[in-house]
C-alpha cells in the first residue's frame, strides 16, 4: 500500500481575543507561512499572504472549527494536511 502524503503544519496562537471573538496566529507548513484571523462567531477566517493560501486553508479551517476553544495565546500546536508541499 502507498502511504499517503501529509504535511505537518505548526500554529503559533499570537492573540485569542474572546470579546472579538478572535484567535490570530501563525501557520508554518514546509516552506510557507501565513498569517490568519480566525473570526469565530462570523465564521471567517482571514489568511495571508494570499500565495498558497489554498494548500493550507481547508485543513486550517478543520482544524480551527474543532480546537479553537481548546486554543490558548502563547501555545504552538501541530496538524497533518493530507497534502505533500
Amino acid at each position: 500500500m502507498i502511504p499517503k502524503p501529509e504535511t505537518i503544519a505548526n500554529l503559533s496562537v499570537k492573540e485569542y481575543c474572546f470579546s472579538k471573538k478572535q484567535i490570530k496566529g501563525l501557520v508554518e507548513a514546509s516552506q510557507f507561512k501565513w498569517t490568519f484571523t480566525w473570526s469565530f462567531n462570523k465564521g471567517l477566517l482571514l489568511i495571508n499572504p494570499p500565495l498558497g493560501r489554498a494548500l493550507i486553508e481547508d485543513a486550517l479551517l478543520r482544524f480551527l472549527l474543532k480546537k479553537d476553544y481548546e486554543l490558548e495565546t502563547g501555545n504552538e500546536y501541530k496538524f497533518t494536511i493530507l497534502a505533500k508541499f
